[in-house]
């Protein structure tokens, strides 16, 4: 083969490999889309391709005055008791309650037979119009006397006879006036009557049976059921905070019910106990509730949210958003390009719902709450949605401001409005 043939060959075969070569790699070659990169992942050289975003919910830090909130649990207890029982012997001749009723202070509940009562009270009147009659009779000789020894006619001792006899007989009176205020006691105990306002029980003693006053079963327990109290302990820690607060104004406190969310009831702290349980570091409290709907029952254990504080202006996050990592707490901010950057935060409260931020994201920045295991520095995502609870709390019942329990943190402004 000549060398003129030779090289037409080799030019040849150069031309066939260039085209092989471009055609291999004319995909790669296209012109680059605005918003992505040539690197193989978003989150490693850049924005990336759509697929390549993470979807993620996000949530936006807002500004909001958090109550922070003490927990217990509490014991409801009628704030009074009343085991209502005879104070005299007798028939028990009518009973003018039904069981569950709400009966007023000076109800009649039962009737026991007056008829010897009535007697015993009609003799002391009588005894007594009797003994005033000789009284009168008695007084009357004495003056007699008195007249007659002034003029020497009776020796002085018959009119001091006659003064002893009127005293005895004034003596007599007042005796007399006392059987009759017993008397009219024990036939005022015939109407046994509720000493406070309350609901009746169920009734221990039917209608014609005998009654004593010395039996220790009662007729019926009243009880008052509004207003009503109830008692929880706090752990002795929060003993200081707890007596400022109450020298302040009563510390308002929560009834809630079995899912720690219903508010049952609204009250106030009556009095905190002026000493430590030592075997359990605890001191008991007893807040006091109107109780208008019955929603709390004497017995009943309920969850009790006392009122401590209230942290103004603070920064608040879906605890959702909160991860934790080997140098502590931090979050997912979300930047204007669309990618994420984990930024280190301090909390300074937290509960399952929200939490409070002291350092570390500003109020308007955006926080991712799902969507992190495919999540790491500079990655690149689509935001799906707002996370749920992510609007800005409302200043309204206590049930609807984000809830924050523990101590009370230093150097914050105080709870009262």
């Amino acid at each position: 083969m000549t060398p003129k043939r030779r090289a037409g060959l080799y030019l040849i075969a150069l031309l066939v490999i260039a085209a092989v070569v471009g055609v291999y790699y004319m995909p790669q070659s296209q012109p680059v889309t605005p918003g992505q990169q040539s690197g193989p992942r978003g989150g490693r050289g850049g924005p990336g391709t759509a697929a390549d975003r993470v979807p993620v919910l996000v949530a936006t830090a807002k500004t909001a005055d958090v109550p922070v909130y003490l927990d217990g649990v509490g014991t409801v207890r009628a704030l009074n008791t009343v085991s209502v029982r005879p104070q005299v012997d007798g028939k028990l001749i009518n009973v003018s309650f039904r069981e569950g009723q709400d009966v007023q202070k000076g109800f009649v509940l039962a009737k026991i037979d007056p008829a010897i009562y009535q007697a015993a009270y009609d003799q002391a009147i009588a005894k007594k119009a009797q003994d005033e009659a000789q009284l009168a009779n008695a007084r009357l000789d004495l003056e007699r006397y008195a007249r007659l020894a002034a003029s020497n006619a009776v020796n002085k001792q018959q009119l001091d006879t006659q003064k002893a006899t009127v005293k005895q007989l004034e003596a007599q009176v007042q005796i007399d006036e006392a059987l009759i205020n017993n008397a009219r006691a024990n036939l005022s105990y015939t109407d046994v009557i509720a000493p406070i306002s309350g609901r009746t029980g169920i009734r221990q003693v039917d209608e014609g049976n005998i009654v004593h006053a010395a039996e220790s079963t009662a007729i019926v327990v009243l009880t008052q059921l509004r207003p009503i109290s109830v008692f929880f302990s706090l752990p002795q820690q929060n003993l200081p905070e707890l007596n400022k607060g109450q020298a302040e104004a009563p510390l308002p406190v929560e009834a809630l019910g079995a899912d720690g969310k219903t508010v049952l009831d609204s009250g106030k702290v009556v009095v905190i106990d002026n000493q430590v349980d030592q075997t359990t570091g605890t001191v008991k409290i007893r807040g006091e509730f109107p109780n208008a709907n019955l929603q709390l029952w004497p017995g009943q254990f309920v969850n009790m949210r006392l009122l401590i504080d209230t942290l103004r202006n603070a920064i608040v996050v879906p605890t959702a958003a909160i991860q934790r990592g080997p140098n502590g707490t931090f979050v997912y901010v979300v930047k204007e390009d669309n990618t994420v950057t984990a930024r280190q935060v301090f909390l300074a409260q937290q509960d399952d719902v929200q939490s409070v931020v002291s350092r570390g994201v500003q109020s308007g920045e955006r926080v991712v709450t799902t969507g992190f295991a495919r999540l790491t520095e500079g990655t690149s995502i689509t935001v799906s949605g707002e996370a749920p609870g992510s609007a800005p709390p409302r200043r309204a019942p206590a049930t609807e401001t984000p809830r924050v329990e523990g101590s009370a943190a230093p150097s914050r402004p105080s709870r009262r409005q």
